[in-house]
C-alpha cells in the first residue's frame, strides 16, 4: 500500500523520560508505516536545552509559527533536583511557556471520553473545553525574599519619564514579594481565540475571575472579554444558540461541578493549569486529556497534556515494560496531522489521523488497556497491557478498520 503524502512538514519537539521512548515508538509503529511523514526535528531535552541557552526552544517556536502546525513531547522543566541529576549548568525555564510566550497563544486541553471508563463526577456527559491563557501571570513574574521590615512598592516608570508610584504593604518584618503583569494585546488575542474556537466548536463559553478582589488586574480581563464578545462575536454566538457567561471563579468552580459539561471554560494563566489536571483526573486519567495551543495567527501546536512520567522512566532505565498510557501522545500526533491535511486540502491525511484516533479508544473500549485506566474500567478489562502492546494492539484495530 503506498503511503499518505504530506505536502509539508510539521515541527516536532521531542522531550524528555518516558514520553521521549513512547514518542518513538509511537512514530514507528502508529505513523511511519502509513505516512510519508515530513517534520522539522527540534529536540527539547533537557539537556540540549541546557546547551544552547533555549535557543533550541526558541526555534522550534519560530519553526511552529512558519510551518503552521507543530506537535510536541512533554519536557522537563528544571528545578534544583533536576540541575544535580542532569548536571545542568544553569536552571532552564519552562519550554512550554517559552513557546505560549512566543506564539502568545491559547492553550486548549479536552478530556477524551471512552464509553468503559467512567469519571468521578458523574453528571458531566460531554466533555468541558479548558481554555487557558498562556501569557504572563506568576509564569512571568518577578519575586524575592525581604530580609526584615521595610515598605514594598509598586513602581512604573512611563516613556516619557512620568513616575507612577504605589505602596504595596509596609511590612514589619520578613517576607516575600511578587509582581505580576499582563498585556492588552495578549488578553485580547485570549478572548479572541476562545470566542472563535467556541464557534468552531459549537460550545457557550464560561469565564471566571476574582474581579470582587483583584478589581483592577482580574477586572482589566472581564472588561476587555465582554468589549470583545459585544462588539465582534454577539451576533455570531446567537445565530448558533450558544452563549457567553461570565461569573466569579469561585462560582464558575461550584457551577462546573454540577453542570453536564459541554463548554468552554476560559480561565486566566494560572487558573487554568490548575483546573486543566482537576478535569483530566476527574474524567479518568492524565492522559485522557488533548491539548492544542492556539496562536492569534493561526498556528498550532499540539502536545501532551501531562508530564514526562518520571517514575515509570527510572522503572523503564531498570529493564521494566512500564504500563504508561500514550493515549494523549498520539493524540497530539493526530492532532497535528489532521491540522496539516486540513490546511494544505490533503483529506487523506486528516481521514488518517480520524482512524487512528477512533483505533485508539476502540481498543480501550474492546477491554484492552493501559494499568491506570484498566483500574477504573466498567466493566472490567479483557487485559492489562504495558505500552507496547497496547501500541501493537492499537496497530491491529487500526488494519483491521
Amino acid at each position: 500500500m503506498a503511503k499518505i503524502h504530506m505536502k509539508n512538514a510539521i515541527a516536532e519537539l521531542d522531550g524528555d523520560e518516558m514520553t521521549r521512548v513512547l514518542w518513538h515508538v509511537i512514530k514507528d509503529t502508529l505513523l511511519v508505516p502509513y505516512i510519508d511523514l515530513k517534520t522539522e526535528y527540534y529536540d527539547l531535552a533537557l539537556k540540549k536545552r541546557d546547551e544552547t541557552d533555549d535557543d533550541v526552544t526558541y526555534a522550534a517556536a519560530h519553526a511552529i509559527k512558519r510551518l503552521g502546525v507543530g506537535v510536541k513531547c512533554a519536557t522537563i522543566t528544571s528545578n534544583a533536583a533536576r540541575m544535580k541529576e542532569y548536571q545542568l549548568t544553569h536552571l532552564t525555564p519552562s519550554p512550554n511557556a517559552i513557546i505560549r510566550a512566543e506564539l502568545d497563544g491559547t492553550v486548549f486541553r479536552t478530556p477524551i471520553f471512552v464509553r468503559n471508563v467512567h469519571g468521578t463526577v458523574s453528571c458531566w456527559k460531554r466533555p468541558i473545553i479548558l481554555g487557558r491563557h498562556a501569557y504572563g501571570d506568576v509564569y512571568k513574574n518577578c519575586e524575592f525574599a525581604v530580609p526584615g521590615a521595610g515598605k514594598a512598592e509598586l513602581v512604573f516608570t512611563s516613556s516619557d519619564g512620568t513616575v507612577f508610584r504605589k505602596t504595596i504593604m509596609d511590612m514589619p518584618g520578613a517576607g516575600i514579594i511578587q509582581g505580576i503583569y499582563n498585556l492588552d494585546t495578549s488578553i485580547q488575542s485570549f478572548a479572541d481565540c476562545c470566542f472563535s474556537y467556541a464557534l468552531d466548536r459549537n460550545v457557550s463559553v464560561w469565564f471566571g475571575t476574582k474581579d470582587t478582589i483583584s478589581k483592577t488586574y482580574d477586572g482589566h480581563f472581564k472588561e476587555i472579554f465582554q468589549k470583545t464578545f459585544d462588539a465582534r462575536y454577539k451576533t455570531h454566538f446567537a445565530e448558533h444558540g450558544i452563549e457567553y457567561f461570565y461569573t466569579l471563579i469561585d462560582d464558575a468552580v461550584a457551577r462546573i461541578m454540577r453542570s453536564e459539561g459541554g463548554m468552554l471554560w476560559a480561565c486566566k494563566n494560572y487558573d487554568g493549569d490548575v483546573m486543566s489536571d482537576m478535569i483530566a483526573s476527574a474524567c479518568g486519567s492524565l492522559a485522557m486529556m488533548t491539548s492544542v495551543l492556539v496562536s492569534p495567527d493561526g498556528a498550532f501546536e499540539y502536545e501532551a497534556s501531562h508530564g514526562t512520567v518520571q517514575k515509570h522512566y527510572y522503572r523503564y532505565q531498570a529493564g521494566e515494560k512500564t504500563s504508561t498510557n500514550p493515549v494523549a501522545l498520539i493524540f497530539a500526533w493526530t492532532g497535528a496531522l489532521a491540522q496539516r491535511g486540513k490546511l494544505d486540502g490533503t483529506p487523506e491525511l486528516s481521514d488518517f489521523a480520524a482512524r487512528l484516533e477512533k483505533a485508539t479508544l476502540a481498543t480501550i473500549e474492546a477491554g484492552h488497556m493501559t494499568g491506570d485506566l484498566a483500574r477504573i474500567a466498567s466493566p472490567r478489562a479483557e487485559k492489562v497491557l504495558d505500552s507496547w502492546e497496547y501500541i501493537d494492539t492499537i496497530k491491529q484495530t487500526l488494519e483491521s478498520m
